[in-house]
């Protein structure tokens, strides 16, 4: 047992829930596991590759076992000797429809998929997941029911917010909309259904406590008048271990975005400034889905970019090592994973003042950051990378330390001790 303050860890009863495990999520689950906070894991669907039942995938013809297997390994969980309780079906129905398209022909959008499932978990976990329990741990658009519930019991609602709140992100993105009006239909967070927002606004206010990676993510709950001490900002960790340097095996500039690229990330911005620099030798690489209207890119920029749609994740290490700079040129972003994942292969990164991740670059030292919409300052600080190549090495030497010094391990350290402070605080 470990004590801090006046409450033994071990007297805490806390879950965690959240509808996917993306990397973060995994981070904080087992964060709460190594500090004995952890209760129980709740989400949809978590892949054991011991368990039984995917003995039954070799039944399968083996294109579409690979397909299945693949999707499971992004549900794999690290949290060992722990109760995980999970609503399989739901994500199955979601992943079936959306891989076979027929949720087109049922007239169903993929947001509205996912909005039929945050419902359907928030309100499985208030019903059957709210005994024996100190505090919930949730994340945006899964929380409103259950912590409507949990205040009612006593529980404490912790929040972890990993993007902006969207009353920054509606602002930004309907300017986008009015300085490109053939994008106002590509820009998701203008079009949100006011139930949604709603939700979301009550989420925030029935927390008692928010959990952000940024100062960017910060500033957008004060200017939504949340008090800025009910708000702990803990920058996320990087992948050192699995992430690391390699050698770039050819002398081609390459400049590389990862991640779902839409108007929100800027991506048209850094196009536009590609196409001014008109370098020899050079390539930018796109990794990810086209989130622009369709069409929208080709139309201007086909000939730019190269495209790859999709990469697994334990290939990206080798996909970063061959770029010689990494670009977020986001809008708005709350941290942006993709930054750390570079900055531990020893890529540099050229971020904006609206990407979290600009709290943990020093400009100029791991890479640049620059103003959001700003075509020349993109165009200059790759004019210059492509102009100054061993600057640019130290630069992404700098980097892999800089991630050396934010690794995960880190991280969950100060996690856990941060929500043992606030419960404390609270007392529970």
């Amino acid at each position: 047992m470990k004590k801090v303050g006046s409450l033994i860890m071990s007297d805490v009863n806390l879950s965690i829930v959240h509808h996917g495990n993306a990397g973060n999520v995994r981070q904080a689950a087992l964060a709460f596991a190594e500090s004995s906070l952890l209760y129980e894991l709740i989400t949809t669907l978590a892949y054991n590759p011991n368990a039984p039942i995917w003995g039954y995938l070799d039944l399968l013809p083996s294109r579409l076992k690979s397909f299945i297997l693949n999707e499971l390994s992004k549900r794999t969980w690290t949290v060992k000797d722990k109760k995980i309780s999970t609503y399989p079906w739901y994500e199955i129905l979601r992943l079936f429809l959306l891989r076979t398209k027929l949720n087109k022909f049922y007239g169903l959008t993929t947001e509205q998929i996912g909005n039929w499932g945050f419902v359907l978990l928030d309100r499985q976990v208030a019903l059957h997941h709210l005994r024996n329990l100190s505090a919930i741990y949730s994340y945006e658009d899964i929380a409103a029911i259950t912590f409507e519930k949990a205040k009612k019991n006593g529980i404490y609602c912790l929040y972890d917010l990993p993007i902006p709140f969207y009353q920054t992100t509606r602002r930004i993105m309907q300017e986008e909309a009015e300085r490109f009006p053939s994008l106002k239909h590509g820009i998701q967070a203008i079009n949100e259904p006011n139930w949604k927002l709603k939700r979301k606004e009550r989420e925030v206010e029935l927390a008692d406590h928010i959990f952000v990676a940024s100062s960017v993510t910060q500033k957008s709950l004060t200017d939504a008048g949340i008090n800025p001490n009910n708000i702990s900002v803990l920058p996320y960790g990087a992948p050192i271990d699995t992430f690391q340097p390699q050698p770039k095996s050819d002398d081609c500039f390459r400049v590389m975005f990862s991640g779902r690229f839409s108007p929100l990330k800027g991506i048209h911005y850094l196009l536009q400034a590609w196409q001014r620099l008109k370098f020899k030798n050079a390539q930018l690489v796109f990794i990810g889905q086209n989130g622009f209207p369709q069409g929208w890119l080709e139309q201007q920029y086909s000939s730019l970019y190269h495209h790859i749609p999709s990469v697994s994740h334990f290939l990206l290490n080798q996909y970063y090592s061959q770029a010689s700079i990494l670009v977020l040129p986001s809008l708005i972003d709350g941290f942006g994973l993709v930054v750390v994942e570079a900055m531990s292969c020893g890529i540099p990164v050229i971020v904006t003042v609206n990407t979290g991740a600009s709290d943990i670059i020093t400009n100029g030292v791991e890479g640049f950051i620059i103003p959001i919409r700003d075509v020349e300052a993109l165009k200059e600080k790759l004019e210059w990378c492509y102009y100054h190549p061993q600057e640019l090495a130290e630069m992404g030497r700098a980097a892999r330390r800089k991630a050396e010094e934010l690794n995960w391990g880190i991280y969950r350290q100060r996690l856990a001790s941060r929500v043992q402070e606030v419960l404390n605080y609270l007392n529970i």
